[in-house]
């Protein structure tokens, strides 16, 4: 049970903080804003054109997309979640930026999968100009495919920089007689 514990505890607890974060501002935005409404404090009115909170459901994947795709994104969200839990422990410990971004993919799939299971839709909620409107587990995803790609450059480069010099007599083919 500890090496489980081990195995495990980071992955859980940012995925836990990213679940519970997603899961309250969507209640916040279903308690208090009615559907398809949009709301801002009048003190930011100003800002209405280029970002607004907004009550939106969605039944596609994130940002809007494949609206007719709900039971195929509910499947997806399962099998993802498993592969991610089934290889985490796989990653090692030093490689802190896949361990991150797979925690935080994590937590934004069992968000919308928990809106998806208990709704039937996915509740969205933050706009941005002209993006389509999203929310906290679609962040986390998004987010956490940036750090999985800047995680792999920064290992590749990190390895090109100590990955030594091939001198000319170590060339391939060449027979040295030394």
């Amino acid at each position: 049970m500890k090496k489980v514990i081990q195995n495990y505890w980071g992955i859980f607890t940012i995925a836990t903080v990213i679940i519970a974060l997603d899961q309250w501002t969507k209640w916040l935005v279903r308690s208090n804003i009615p559907a398809g409404q949009s709301w801002l404090p009048d003190s930011l009115q100003w800002l209405s054109p280029y970002a607004r909170i907004v009550h939106w459901y969605n039944k596609g994947a994130a940002f809007g997309i494949f609206q007719e795709g709900s039971m195929i994104f509910t499947v997806l969200a399962f099998i993802v979640s498993a592969a991610i839990i089934y290889y985490y422990p796989q990653v090692s410990s030093q490689d802190w930026p896949l361990r991150l971004a797979m925690s935080m993919q994590l937590g934004g799939a069992i968000g919308n999968l928990i809106d998806r299971l208990t709704l039937g839709h996915v509740t969205d909620f933050l706009s941005v100009g002209t993006f389509p409107v999203f929310n906290i587990a679609d962040s986390s995803i998004s987010v956490g495919c940036v750090v999985l790609l800047l995680g792999v450059w920064w290992q590749e480069r990190n390895a090109k920089k100590e990955k030594p010099q091939a001198s000319a007599h170590d060339q391939p083919g060449e027979v040295t007689s030394e």
